[in-house]
């Protein structure tokens, strides 16, 4: 499949749960959340061509395009694609399913899968498809909520977008049954600073979030400045063998293709 060409002019995208989205006061939080992530796994993919399945936004593979050969971002909706085509013009993007990477066989040396396996309905059929685009000791690097903490007591997640969320041992499992054979976890946690707004939060600022949000209700302004405030600083990313894993906000696993 070719890269995408839009039709118009960058649309421009909004805030609908789905994604994270840079810039907005209110979803700062959420989104260096997420771009710790690409800042401490960006080294992986220095000097090599990389697919994001799933880039959302786009500024995930912009930032590892900093340091890749050649970074190919893949997204199903349109109005996406057109967003990063327009915006990260040093991003090769497509438009295509996840369940089907428009890819030959070997051609990657890196997947990056970050926030995005949960929303998918065949997560296995996707695992597959990364080892079938990546070369022999190729890496598959996924983060995604850790079920326990996200939605914890519940069989289906709280976020309305998510269809399946994962503990520790089944995205270890997903990953083994797909044939990666070395797989590293470790886990997203908040940092002392994070620490300190959880407690002038009754106990968390994500709890704080999420009841203004679902009220639909005005946010007082030491919350707005308190979350307008995090970095990816703020976030410590662990190894699963120096810290309970269970206890993680999300789960970041690297797995090797043999």
């Amino acid at each position: 499949m070719n890269a995408f060409v839009p039709d118009s002019p960058d649309p421009g995208l909004t805030l609908t749960g789905e994604r994270t989205i840079p810039g907005l006061d209110v979803e700062n939080y959420w989104f260096r959340r997420h771009e710790v992530v690409y800042e401490r796994l960006a080294p992986h993919c220095a000097g090599r061509d990389v697919l994001e399945a799933g880039c959302g936004e786009g500024y995930g593979a912009d930032l590892i395009a900093g340091v890749a050969r050649r970074v190919i971002a893949l997204d199903y909706d349109e109005a996406t694609v057109a967003h990063v085509h327009a915006r990260y013009p040093r991003v090769e993007v497509r438009h295509g399913n996840l369940s089907r990477l428009p890819l030959p066989d070997a051609s990657v040396d890196v997947v990056v899968n970050f926030q995005v396996i949960e929303h998918l309905w065949d997560q296995a059929q996707f695992v597959a498809e990364c080892a079938r685009v990546l070369r022999p000791s190729g890496l598959l690097m996924v983060s995604t909520p850790n079920r326990i903490t996200f939605s914890p007591g519940r069989d289906t997640p709280i976020n309305p977008f998510h269809t399946r969320e994962l503990n520790a041992d089944e995205l270890t499992e997903l990953l083994v049954d797909a044939g990666f054979g070395s797989v590293s976890l470790s886990g997203v946690f908040h940092g002392p600073r994070l620490a300190e707004m959880d407690a002038r939060h009754d106990g968390s600022i994500i709890a704080a979030q999420v009841a203004r949000a679902v009220a639909d209700a005005p946010w007082p302004a030491d919350l707005l400045a308190d979350v307008t405030a995090v970095t990816t600083a703020d976030f410590e990313l662990v190894d699963a063998a120096d810290r309970g894993i269970d206890d993680s906000l999300d789960l970041v696993a690297i797995a090797v293709r043999p």
